[in-house]
């Protein structure tokens, strides 16, 4: 990101000023969810823009910023379509939201890194987080993020860590 867009520091403070009250489903603070998958990208080989991206997934579903914040914020396209490709609208179903994810490039490596920290035991969860989940919440999640992991064709045997993101090679 360059020339008189936000930089990661201020995308990342940003974030986490917008998060700052909330908390997760174990009831750890929120932020820690968002420094989770902005790590995981970068891990991942992610740019700076999917970083940013990553920083602020959540912040439109969650209402933690309003989409006329993200549409003139001082940041590059990209970054904004990544975000909203990521953002779940309400009532949709899980293969119009999958085809997005999947339509806009560097937003499957996002998404990709959200599931990672989320509750998917199968694919690489924190056990410590489901933990504190009571039984239907955990089991719903799960089912969840896994049917999402089948749809992005997250499901092969390639380790995340190992494969990079095919729009940022």
């Amino acid at each position: 990101m360059t020339g008189n867009h936000l930089n990661l520091t201020q995308v990342e403070a940003f974030a986490r000023q917008a998060h700052a009250r909330q908390t997760d489903k174990a009831g750890r603070p929120y932020t820690e969810h968002l420094a989770a998958v902005a790590e995981g990208v970068r891990v991942r080989g992610g740019s700076d823009g999917q970083i940013a991206a990553a920083w602020l997934h959540d912040a439109i579903e969650d209402a933690a910023l309003s989409a006329r914040w993200l549409a003139e914020a001082a940041l590059p396209q990209e970054v904004k379509d990544m975000v909203l490709a990521v953002t779940k609208r309400p009532g949709e179903e899980l293969s119009a939201y999958t085809a997005r994810i999947l339509a806009t490039p560097g937003a499957l490596l996002i998404k990709e890194a959200d599931l990672a920290h989320n509750a998917d035991l199968a694919h690489n969860a924190d056990p410590a987080r489901l933990a504190v989940l009571d039984e239907p919440t955990r089991t719903r999640l799960t089912a969840k993020y896994a049917q999402v992991r089948a749809l992005l064709g997250l499901t092969g045997g390639e380790s995340p860590a190992d494969r990079k993101d095919s729009a940022n090679p």
